[in-house]
């Protein structure tokens, strides 16, 4: 986890890759939670009798599963001590699905900071995010994320 003072540093550290975080592994019941969630019932995701089968040999997660990630991802690899007073969901920039996330694969987050702008609500944080899935060579995906960070 990367530690800055305030937003001074992270301005500071524009450009500079923060590292990784731990492994999270992907299971059914986490998938299927998350079709419950989404109402995305394909089979792809929760049958694992016809998935076996099918093109990836397993069910996998859905996209926008590996995508809601980043949130947990971003809580654990940055930390600020003189904290915003809030942080919000800005959006997302260049979001790219490179690799379907078989059941079972166990993914980390390389992440780092873009940019940082002011603005008249606060700072408008972009981070890079490249989330990759252990023993395999190209990500599951990379995508921008912005967070606006509230005094």
């Amino acid at each position: 986890m990367r530690v800055f003072a305030d937003i001074d540093e992270v301005i500071a550290a524009q450009g500079e890759h923060l590292g990784y975080t731990d492994w999270i592994t992907v299971d059914q019941e986490r998938i299927t939670r998350f079709a419950d969630a989404t109402e995305d019932h394909q089979w792809i995701h929760i049958d694992e009798e016809k998935a076996a089968a099918g093109p990836f040999g397993s069910t996998i997660a859905h996209g926008f599963l590996s995508l809601s990630l980043l949130a947990h991802f971003s809580q654990s690899i940055i930390r600020i001590e003189k904290k915003p007073s809030m942080s919000i969901n800005y959006g997302l920039n260049k979001v790219r699905f490179l690799q379907p996330v078989t059941v079972g694969s166990r993914l980390r987050d390389g992440v780092e900071i873009v940019s940082v702008q002011e603005g008249p609500k606060g700072y408008l944080v972009t981070t890079k995010h490249t989330v990759e899935i252990e023993g395999q060579e190209r990500p599951a995906l990379v995508a921008e994320s912005l967070g606006l960070w509230v005094p």
